[in-house]
């Protein structure tokens, strides 16, 4: 906070007005410490670029200049009113201009207060202090207007309403409905799912989704829950509060879709442009709702391969969220036994370490080849379920396979 103070105190003396904006003056207010400090100033982008000897100019025909002290970073922004804006989401055009016209282009008025860091005073000009103390999430001025121009702002209402346990105005609510099939294609998937995402790490979330629902901003990000109602809705999401907050936030969204085979689970992350860790992950939380639904059909190869999994962990506590409450200490302790026995194995394998190596089977004339990687996999399979630890008895199981050679070659 220094650093940015100084940033503000080094305008000021130029002769240029300067405060804190936006998150911070909110959260400062609700006694939420931050150090995630924005500026804003009357100062000139180039005038900002010459008072300051390390800046980096990320948006400086915006008026954005970020000035870097002690390797902490700040936005520094000039007064701006934003002209015009073609793609719903940025402005094509700004002027530069005062304090309370800059106030009234954001987004919300309880993030479109300032902060005097050196006359210690908040300079608000769109009542946000009063709806902030209200627990309101209201637009700042006409509410279409601000969704016209921002589209994302629709699904930020609903976060900030997540985060902070705000209502959200009956007209903002009224705009956001009635500019809710506008939310995509207009804004990038990718920028929506950062959106819920950060809603996701929030207490309730389960409650955010519903009102992602009823606002019908869901339903134009997923087609397919047009089909279904509130209650419906409400009941598919039923377990999501309870997941543990590491996990995905794909995880909730597949809550809505319980009937999706794998491979429409995986056409769904990479329509949310997820990552190949992201699909890695739901191929193995699939895997082991599988064994969990057929555990007695399990062998113990599968399983030592399912616990040495680097997802195994928050697979396990994910799938724990779907078993009832009275049996999931249960369920629990069995996997935790199962995987105590099978530790030397789920060593060797996250080692890679296997009991047979191809060095074994080559003294048995076997070259390198389909049949040698064949029978390596059996040979992990035979250790791990027949409890063998010596390679030489694992051989003697190899030679009563079928593919094992009556004549080595």
């Amino acid at each position: 906070m220094q650093e940015a103070k100084f940033i503000v105190k080094t305008l000021v003396t130029e002769g240029y007005i300067s405060y804190f904006v936006g998150g911070w003056v909110r959260d400062f207010l609700l006694n939420h410490p931050s150090d995630d400090i924005d500026l804003a100033t009357s100062a000139p982008p180039e005038v900002v670029e010459s008072l300051f000897s390390h800046t980096i100019p990320i948006g400086k025909a915006f008026g954005i200049i970020l000035v870097i002290i002690k390797n902490k970073q700040y936005e520094v922004a000039t007064f701006r009113r934003d002209v015009e804006y073609k793609d719903g989401r940025r402005p094509s055009k700004i002027e530069f201009s005062s304090p309370e016209i800059d106030s009234q282009r954001r987004d919300f008025t309880i993030n479109g207060m300032f902060y005097d860091p050196i006359k210690e005073e908040i300079i608000d000009f769109v009542n946000g202090r009063e709806d902030l103390d209200k627990k309101i999430i209201r637009c700042i001025g006409n509410p279409h207007s601000r969704i016209k121009e921002d589209r994302l702002r629709m699904i930020r209402a609903i976060r900030m309403s997540a985060r902070f346990n705000f209502e959200i105005e009956k007209e903002t609510k009224r705009a956001i409905i009635a500019h809710a099939d506008e939310l995509f294609p207009a804004v990038a998937i990718e920028r929506i799912i950062q959106e819920i995402t950060k809603m996701s790490q929030y207490q309730g979330f389960k409650k955010a989704l519903i009102m992602l629902f009823e606002y019908t901003l869901l339903q134009n990000i997923f087609p397919a829950l047009k089909k279904l109602s509130l209650d419906e809705v409400k009941e598919k999401l039923f377990l999501v509060d309870d997941f543990p907050h590491r996990a995905p936030v794909i995880v909730s969204i597949l809550e809505l879709f319980p009937k999706f085979n794998l491979e429409q689970k995986i056409e769904l992350c990479r329509y949310l442009k997820l990552s190949n860790r992201e699909i890695e992950f739901v191929t193995f939380l699939d895997l082991g709702k599988s064994y969990i639904k057929d555990e007695n059909k399990v062998d113990g190869f599968s399983w030592s391969h399912f616990y040495s999994n680097h997802f195994f962990d928050l697979v396990i506590d994910i799938l724990a969220v779907h078993i009832k409450a009275e049996i999931r200490k249960d369920f629990l302790h069995i996997h935790e036994s199962r995987q105590k026995k099978l530790t030397p194995y789920i060593d060797r394998i996250k080692n890679n370490d296997p009991i047979v190596k191809s060095d074994h089977l080559k003294l048995c004339n076997i070259k390198p080849g389909i049949l040698m990687g064949q029978l390596l996999k059996e040979a992990i399979k035979i250790s791990i379920n027949k409890n063998l630890l010596d390679p030489n008895k694992i051989i003697d199981e190899l030679k009563k396979l079928k593919i094992w050679p009556k004549k080595s070659p």
